[in-house]
């Protein structure tokens, strides 16, 4: 089955690479098995981000497979359940709030985090994957049920990621939202100069 998107809403430049406005969040997601060196992949081109101080502050913690899969998916809100529960996938994104190398507070840590997850996203898209951010999660329980500690880590959010499905697989009041979504124009994002 050959999966049909409709890009009509999206106007790049020409000399934009189509692997940024092909981006896209769906959440229909098939189930399907990913091979580990496809995760392994993925993650290791979030590694490669840039970061301030060189510190790498993001922490990506996912489910191992079906074992796990259900005690991540419960830590998303329930309305994400709905269509996460498809992917391949479920992780959440932490960011280290103190620099390693002097103890102060990181405040670039989440900026940082957002480079490296652009780099998981546009590699899990090299390999006809795509990723689904989620920010309706169950906070106290990420922490509690991660063992990560709240004094040293900021959570940023949830994810999914697995190969994308027809949008009839999901429930009727999603179908209508399921299509790569408009971008504000480069004059609304961009200013050249003081004004």
């Amino acid at each position: 089955m050959t999966l049909e998107t409709n890009y009509d809403n999206r106007n790049p430049l020409p000399d934009v690479n189509a692997l940024f406005h092909n981006r896209w969040s769906p959440r229909a997601f098939k189930k399907a098995p990913l091979k580990q060196n496809t995760i392994n992949s993925i993650f290791d081109a979030a590694r490669w981000a840039p970061s301030c101080f060189n510190e790498q502050p993001w922490l990506f913690v996912t489910s191992s497979g079906e074992g796990d899969f259900g005690s991540f998916l419960g830590l998303l809100n329930e309305s994400n359940q709905v269509w996460a529960r498809n992917a391949s996938l479920i992780g959440f994104i932490f960011a280290k709030k103190t620099f390693v190398h002097n103890g102060n507070e990181n405040n670039k840590a989440k900026f940082d985090c957002g480079a490296a997850w652009m780099g998981l996203t546009l590699q899990a898209n090299m390999h006809g994957l795509h990723t689904h951010g989620i920010g309706g999660i169950d906070y106290a329980n990420v922490y509690k049920t991660l063992n990560i500690a709240r004094d040293d880590y900021d959570i940023i959010c949830g994810f999914a990621l697995g190969e994308a499905d027809q949008p009839e697989s999901l429930p009727e009041a999603l179908k209508a939202k399921e299509k790569p979504s408009a971008r504000k124009t480069l004059n609304e994002i961009w200013q050249a100069g003081i004004r």
